[in-house]
């Protein structure tokens, strides 16, 4: 875990920051921790110079952007000890933030939880809503070719649409209506479409009528 050694609002903490966060977007791993936070609270409240610590301005704005809501909800806790006092060091000698062994390493169980929690964030499968319909398709009268009914009313094929089994009912009179069963996927067949196509055979179809409709 990084640790302080260096009071971050100083020219020689600063220096120390912007050079550890070169190729970081965080203090550790890949999400915004409570090490952001408390490094943030020893900076103060003034972003340190674009001009001479790109690096450390550039983490503080990022981190500043965030809602206390939004800290919430993604921070990861990290404890941050603050070092002991040590004798007072040359701006090339701040060790500002420990072992870097430690840090790969956290940086690494960081990177790990993050993959679980994408993987556990697949969008689930759609449902796809389907629907079984019972149609009667009705002749004009009993000279009405019912094979040849049929094989019209079963040519018209349409995305999501699934015709089933059928059979012939008698009405009187000799004639017999086609009693037909249709799977079809709601998003993407319209019955009324589908019907005025069946009663488009005027040849054979006097009307059409929808009897059963569950759906599955």
């Amino acid at each position: 875990m990084p640790s302080f050694s260096a009071e971050l609002n100083t020219e020689a903490g600063l220096k120390a920051l912007n050079e550890y966060l070169a190729d970081k977007t965080f203090i550790v791993g890949f999400v915004p921790s409570s090490a952001d936070v408390q490094a943030l609270g020893l900076v103060g409240a003034t972003a340190p110079c674009a001009t001479k610590y790109p690096h450390a301005n550039r983490w503080f704005v990022t981190v500043k952007a965030y809602t206390a809501e939004e800290f919430e909800k993604v921070a990861e806790t990290v404890t941050i000890a603050a070092a002991a006092a040590a004798p007072a060091k040359d701006d090339d000698d701040v060790d500002l933030f420990g072992s870097d062994e430690d840090d790969e390493e956290y940086e690494k169980q960081l990177e790990e939880r993050r993959k679980a929690a994408l993987a556990s964030k697949k969008p689930k499968e759609k449902v796809i809503a389907k629907s079984s319909i019972m149609m009667d398709v009705k002749p004009w009268d009993d000279t009405t070719d019912m094979g040849e009914l049929e094989k019209a009313v079963r040519s018209i094929a349409m995305d999501g649409l699934l015709w089933g089994a059928s059979k012939l009912v008698p009405v009187g009179y000799g004639i017999k209506k086609l009693s037909i069963n249709l799977v079809v996927v709601d998003d993407l067949v319209s019955l009324d479409d589908l019907t005025e196509q069946i009663e488009a055979f005027e040849d054979f179809v006097q009307s059409v009528d929808i009897t059963a409709f569950n759906k599955i």
